[in-house]
């Protein structure tokens, strides 16, 4: 054997649980999304990255992680997408670790320590931290029947590691688990527990992401920002707004298409970071940007900031105005903001100023925005 490595991500899950419309390893955490990350930290310590993607997703999975990564389909299961990823394996490996993008924060020390053990003769190796809470086995009426000794308990990790015979072995009757683990165990294979990360946790829901971004922000400057933008109504113009289209809606006068929601985002960024403003890059005397949709110019704005060393946070914006009603097409502004700032999180509110100036009387339509970025060292680039 030539002591290969290769590490399978399992990043085909849908991102229910978190409330997204796109798969969970595309979400954003500062300058990258999970999956982006979970990549770069396994890399180092291995030969071969795989990762099991969406269908739906496959080509947005391949153009964001390039030629030095395999993505292959996932499956159903979780267990179906880690046999998905075996069946990619190159021929000369000899310990496979199976990692979840969920844990995208798990360090690169953690999986040398993982395939260190391996390599001094474990067949397989996965990461715990010790179980702090009580634990108690329930019945199905609600009944206590059991109190584990939480000092015998653990929180298991990955990146989990194996002999790619055992974790064969432990796949070729097709059975499910929560994790492989439990499937090598089952295989009649002894498994180590060594000491995981704190920083390691599964990200699952948005209070998951928040406090991933708290492991993520040490040793990070962060800075604010706030942009507002405001236009008049002009009869024969379209309505853009949250870079969506609002039909039978009249637009705005302006020098692009007068999104307020996505100018204010714009000189939010801009302020945070001390790049000037909206005015300053994108003004009328810059005619390649008349009519310029606001999806256009978040992407450009994302740009400038990027390359000065900026990643954003966080955004959030609140639309001022009697029309439209966002309600029922929040979600959809959401996401559309999300995408042209590449997937990073965006909050959107509206509301009324009660009669009273610009947007009260009917006259027009503004927006406030707050921007959240910090400086990314050159090791996050």
């Amino acid at each position: 054997m030539s002591g290969h490595v290769a590490a399978i991500i399992a990043a085909a899950g849908s991102g229910v649980r978190f409330g997204a419309d796109i798969p969970k390893a595309l979400i954003q955490l500062g300058n990258r999304t999970l999956i982006e990350h979970a990549v770069a930290a396994i890399s180092p310590a291995v030969d071969q990255v795989i990762v099991t993607a969406p269908a739906s997703h496959l080509s947005q999975f391949q153009s964001l992680l390039g030629d030095a990564v395999t993505v292959v389909v996932g499956g159903q299961t979780r267990s179906e997408s880690v046999r998905a990823g075996l069946a990619a394996v190159s021929s000369d490996t000899q310990y496979v670790l199976i990692h979840d993008a969920a844990r995208a924060l798990a360090t690169t020390d953690l999986t040398s320590r993982v395939l260190s053990a391996l390599k001094n003769g474990e067949v397989a190796v996965i990461p715990g931290v010790p179980q702090v809470d009580t634990v108690k086995s329930v019945d199905a009426n609600g009944y206590v029947t059991i109190t584990p000794n939480r000092a015998d308990l653990s929180n298991i990790q990955t990146p989990q590691g194996f002999e790619l015979s055992a974790l064969k072995k432990a796949h070729a009757s097709n059975g499910e688990g929560t994790d492989d683990a439990a499937l090598v165990e089952s295989a009649g294979f002894k498994v180590l527990v060594i000491a995981g990360e704190e920083c390691a946790i599964k990200i699952t829901t948005p209070a998951d992401l928040a406090t991933a971004y708290n492991f993520l922000g040490a040793n990070k400057e962060f800075l604010t920002g706030v942009g507002v933008d405001s236009h008049a109504f002009e009869v024969g113009r379209e309505l853009w707004l949250g870079c969506i289209n609002w039909p039978g809606e009249i637009g705005v006068a302006g020098h692009s298409d007068g999104d307020v929601a996505a100018h204010a985002i714009c000189d939010s960024l801009f302020a945070a970071t001390g790049l000037g403003d909206l005015g300053s890059n994108f003004g009328v005397d810059r005619p390649e940007y008349a009519g310029a949709s606001g999806a256009k110019l978040l992407a450009e704005t994302l740009s400038i900031i990027t390359s000065a060393g900026f990643a954003i946070s966080n955004v959030s914006v609140q639309v001022i105005g009697n029309r439209p009603k966002l309600a029922g097409r929040r979600k959809e502004a959401i996401t559309a903001l999300s995408a042209a700032l590449n997937g990073a999180p965006v909050s959107l509110l509206a509301t009324t100023t009660d009669g009273l100036g610009l947007t009260g009387e009917g006259k027009g339509i503004a927006a406030i925005a707050s921007a959240l970025v910090f400086k990314v060292s050159t090791n996050d680039r």
